[in-house]
């Protein structure tokens, strides 16, 4: 028998930074996790490269004794680095994007940052559609146009904070 794990959404605003001279404002507050590609800001529209988000939570009680806390950050395109309390965790390439966090959670104000990094998609796309002196990227060969449709970049969530109660498991032997 596995009993219910308690969870804690966390939800924003989140704070975000953009890699310097890519033409995204450097630090963006978004109100609620969303896919840069519906962002009004063409800059992040067609941002490609990494953005860091970053929020604090509490954690308001002790988790049971022999149970873990797993950080799980739902959809992410396209690589999540994970940090929890200034610790490094993980690095996240695929789904489930899930990470054991209980070394690095505290009682109290914890700090999540998620470092995402995307493909060069977007950026292509976007620079397809500007004149050649504005463009930020170049292709020896066009394999992107303006008309090729953004892929979903960003930190796109729900992110909970799960507790994973212990399991117990009850094993009768075989009848000989």
């Amino acid at each position: 028998m596995i009993p219910p794990s308690s969870s804690l959404e966390i939800s924003g605003p989140w704070n975000v930074s953009f890699a310097h001279g890519r033409g995204t404002p450097e630090k963006i507050t978004f109100d609620q996790l969303t896919d840069w590609t519906k962002r009004p800001e063409d800059g992040i529209r067609h941002f490609s490269g990494k953005a860091t988000y970053r929020r604090t939570f509490d954690v308001l009680e002790q988790r049971p004794l022999g149970s873990a806390m797993i950080l799980d950050l739902g959809e992410v395109n396209d690589i999540a680095v994970v940090r929890v309390n200034g610790r490094e965790l993980a690095t996240l390439w695929l789904p489930p994007y899930r990470v054991d966090v209980t070394a690095a959670i505290k009682p109290g104000t914890n700090t999540l940052e998620v470092e995402v990094v995307n493909t060069w998609n977007n950026r292509l796309a976007g620079d397809a559609a500007l004149p050649v002196g504005q463009r930020r990227t170049s292709l020896t060969a066009a394999s992107v146009s303006k008309d090729t449709p953004l892929k979903p970049a960003g930190l796109l969530g729900p992110v909970y904070l799960r507790t994973s109660s212990p399991a117990e498991i009850n094993q009768t032997r075989p009848a000989e």
